[in-house]
Formats: C-alpha cells, sequence, structure tokens
C-alpha cells in the first residue's frame, strides 16, 4: 500500500482489542465515535453485528442526507475489520493488543480502489478525512474511559 494512498492513525486506547472490536461489529453504535460528524444512524435490515461480507445501510448527512450501502470485506476478530462501499474506498481497523486492557488501534482510509479519485479530491476528501480519523481515535479513547 503506499502512503500516498493510504491515511493513517493509531492510538492507544485503554480497552482490550475484542471490546473495541465489538464497538466496530455494531453498527448501531457507529455514531458513538465517528470524529467526521456524517454517521448518525443506521437503515432498515442492517445487522446487528457485523460478519465477513456483511452488507450494512448506514444514514449520513454531509451537508445533505444521504444513505450508504458498505460491505465488510476484512474482518479477523478481534484484530481486523474494514468496509467499503461502491466508491471502492476502504474503511479499517486494525487492533494490536498491548496488554489485557489496553490496545493499539489503527484507523485507515484506503483510497486504493477507490473509482472516483477525482471526486475524492474535488471534495478535499483527502484532508477531511484525516481531521476525521483523528478525531474518530480521539472520540474512541474518550467512549473507553467513559464507559466505566
Amino acid at each position: 500500500m503506499s502512503s500516498h494512498s493510504v491515511l493513517t492513525s493509531t492510538r492507544t486506547v485503554a480497552a482490550s482489542a475484542q471490546d473495541i472490536f465489538d464497538l466496530l461489529a455494531t453498527p448501531a453504535r457507529h455514531a458513538e465515535i465517528d470524529g467526521s460528524g456524517s454517521v448518525y444512524g443506521v437503515q432498515d435490515r442492517t445487522p446487528e453485528r457485523l460478519s465477513a461480507g456483511a452488507k450494512f445501510g448506514m444514514r449520513m448527512r454531509i451537508g445533505l442526507p444521504y444513505k450508504i450501502l458498505n460491505e465488510v470485506v476484512e474482518f479477523d476478530e478481534p484484530r481486523r475489520i474494514a468496509w467499503r462501499h461502491f466508491g471502492g474506498h476502504v474503511w479499517r481497523y486494525l487492533l494490536e493488543p498491548v496488554d489485557d486492557t489496553h490496545t493499539r488501534v489503527t484507523e485507515q482510509f484506503d483510497e486504493t480502489g477507490s473509482r472516483a479519485p477525482v471526486v475524492l479530491a474535488l471534495f478535499r476528501a483527502r484532508a477531511r478525512n484525516a481531521k476525521a480519523i483523528n478525531a474518530t481515535l480521539a472520540r474512541l479513547q474518550r467512549w473507553a474511559r467513559d464507559r466505566c
């Protein structure tokens, strides 16, 4: 993967890899940690918990509300989960246990397979996604701290 096509940020979170994976694998909870401010709910017929190949619909808002259908394309519980939608780019979470109660979480926006690189460039997606990734990881840290 080229560094020009994959945005990556990593933080250590005070929670087990399994607890974090369970949160990420539950679409109805994505809005709790979404740093972009664009995720606000799930669509009908979205599974309660994700699995390999699962399709799930999210209600989103960037200016105007819209819906998007995603497919889980990587699933290695509790270490890796990733999904993509029709645009071809992938949102990925890599979980590396540090010890029993801490996990190094890496979030990636992988535009390697994007079907619309010009659209991503027009919307300045790279800069926005870099900011959103950092905000998501900060929200994940707060989630871990506040859940006790």
